[in-house]
């Protein structure tokens, strides 16, 4: 047991370290992650009284913001301080990569069309209680959406790493809100201060 929990800390660690090094050097970034922490955050607490308010939150304004860091601000030219190349980054990364974020984000904008032109396409997945208007409908997908995405992802790394990478990477998604806000709650002051991508100067030297 103690061994288990060891690798499970390990590769809890690990993988936030990267996650941090890797993507999210830009402070416009951290910014938005710090923005997107305090909703996720908020949608935490919703979630237990008012799951549709709580996904809602979740989906328009926590995950658009950290999403448009990723996108936008984050550079795709070569990673001089971890000396690695974008693709390799991507080819590396535990979670969503872009392209599978991509994949994620269709599906995301699809639930609302579909509620509106061909409700069926999203009432089987609803509960029949919120099924009495399209925004409490889209709502309950978009919590599904995000549960589905979840375990998807966590069944792929059972497959193709182990148990104990998957329940690691599934704690990190869960907890990202929490160490988010604790990394980078500097962010905006350094954004005002002019500095616009982070040193990392305890990467360099560690």
């Amino acid at each position: 047991m103690s061994k288990t929990l060891s690798q499970f800390t390990t590769a809890l660690r690990v993988q936030r370290w990267d996650d941090h090094r890797y993507y999210h050097q830009s402070r416009i970034n951290q910014a938005l992650h710090l923005v997107s922490a305090l909703s996720f955050l908020a949608a935490y607490i919703l979630l237990f009284f008012d799951p549709v308010s709580a996904a809602l939150i979740g989906w328009l304004l926590a995950m658009t913001t950290r999403q448009i860091g990723h996108f936008f601000f984050e550079s795709k030219e070569f990673d001089s301080i971890n000396n690695a190349s974008h693709e390799h980054k991507e080819a590396i990364k535990v979670g969503y990569n872009l392209h599978r974020k991509v994949i994620l984000l269709s599906i995301w904008g699809a639930i609302p069309l579909f509620a509106v032109i061909w409700p069926p396409a999203v009432t089987w997945a609803v509960p029949e209680s919120f099924e009495d208007s399209t925004l409490r409908i889209v709502g309950m997908a978009w919590f599904f959406l995000g549960v589905a995405g979840l375990l998807f992802r966590a069944l792929q790394l059972v497959k193709n790493e182990n148990i104990t990478h998957a329940l690691a990477w599934v704690a990190k998604i869960l907890t990202d809100p929490f160490h988010d806000v604790k990394l980078y709650h500097r962010s905006p002051i350094y954004l005002l201060k002019g500095e616009y991508i982070d040193p990392m100067n305890h990467v360099k030297h560690s």
